[in-house]
């Protein structure tokens, strides 16, 4: 009788604990949350420059959001940054991020790429609790614009096809520019300002990732983050490779060292040369000072920004730098 009693009392809290989960009485257990999260916190342990939580702090000097509500959006700004790094990663198969080994080299593409997928959906909800709708379908919006922009570049390099530098850019402006733009929707929504600084985050979003392209194939600080111009191994067709490549169509090297997908440093080096062959490192260059210019004097008929200002002094590469010979030595 007393086994019989244990049981039922069993089979009750069991039955009432399914209840609770189907209705969603029940939130998720601790434990089970750190092993969902597990990918995700081993990323965000090794921090990167925070360039959008500056970005953030810089136009909430004009747009002066509510501390509560801005405190929602650069978390929620911050986790799918996070999010996207994660799919990003495994998308390009890339070996290390941030200087040491990308998250599904570590806990494997489906936990990685389960767990980017729930952080997108804890950061709208997240997002809910403001209790303005509007902001559900900025999100969504932003969202839909990074996905199609990921998705336009992961074509062009499956299939080995140089795009357009306009093309290129309207990709760049949904998905770069989209996750920065998507910050400042947000808070112009959360704001009483009824000024658009939408035109303006666009250019600095093109800004960020044309220099990301250049200095991947420039900087030896890239390197050691994430290897040696790893957009060469992934296939990418970056900023200066299409330049490279429409620049001198007849000559098919680069475009054939970029289906060969290899590690090489030697090949990597005389692609660095065809690069060079184009000037293409001075072209990116005056590409981005004429940009900068651009922002900066938007930024001043807005009112100006010191914070926004120190930003773009750190991004700017200057027009008449040289361009480095990089790893000469290896």
């Amino acid at each position: 009788m007393l086994t019989f009693t244990t049981t039922t009392n069993g089979l009750k809290n069991t039955v009432l604990s399914l209840e609770r989960q189907q209705t969603g009485l029940e939130s998720i257990e601790k434990p089970q949350e750190d092993i969902l999260l597990e990918p995700f916190r081993y990323l965000c342990a090794n921090p990167g420059k925070d360039i959008r939580s500056k970005m953030i702090e810089a136009f909430d000097a004009w747009l002066q959001v509510p501390k509560e509500d801005l405190k929602v959006i650069t978390k929620v700004i911050e986790m799918l940054h996070s999010a996207s790094l994660l799919i990003d990663d495994v998308e390009d198969d890339s070996v290390l991020r941030r200087g040491v080994p990308a998250a599904h080299h570590i806990y494997g593409v489906p936990q990685t790429i389960n767990c980017a997928n729930y952080v997108y959906f804890v950061a709208l909800s997240e997002l809910t609790k403001l209790n303005k709708p509007k902001m559900i379908d900025i999100y969504t919006e932003e969202l839909i614009n990074l996905h199609r922009g990921q998705g336009m570049e992961l074509f062009w390099r499956d299939t080995l096809t140089c795009p357009t530098e306009k093309e290129f850019l309207n990709m760049v402006n949904d998905k770069t520019g989209g996750l920065l733009r998507l910050a400042v929707k947000l808070m112009q929504e959360a704001s009483q300002s009824t000024v658009d600084y939408t035109g303006l985050v666009s250019k600095i979003g093109i800004h960020f990732q044309v220099r990301d392209d250049y200095m991947n194939l420039q900087s030896k600080q890239y390197a050691d983050n994430k290897g040696f111009c790893e957009d060469l191994t992934e296939g990418k067709f970056s900023f200066p490779i299409i330049h490279s490549i429409r620049t001198d169509p007849s000559n098919r090297q680069l475009l054939n060292i970029l289906k060969q997908r290899s590690n090489s440093v030697e090949l990597k080096q005389f692609a660095l040369q065809l690069l060079e062959k184009t000037n293409t490192f001075a072209y990116c260059r005056r590409f981005l000072s004429v940009l900068e210019k651009e922002a900066r004097n938007e930024i001043a008929s807005l009112g100006g920004n010191k914070t926004l200002e120190r930003i773009l002094d750190a991004l700017s590469v200057k027009e008449e730098e040289n361009d480095a010979i990089l790893f000469s030595s290896i």
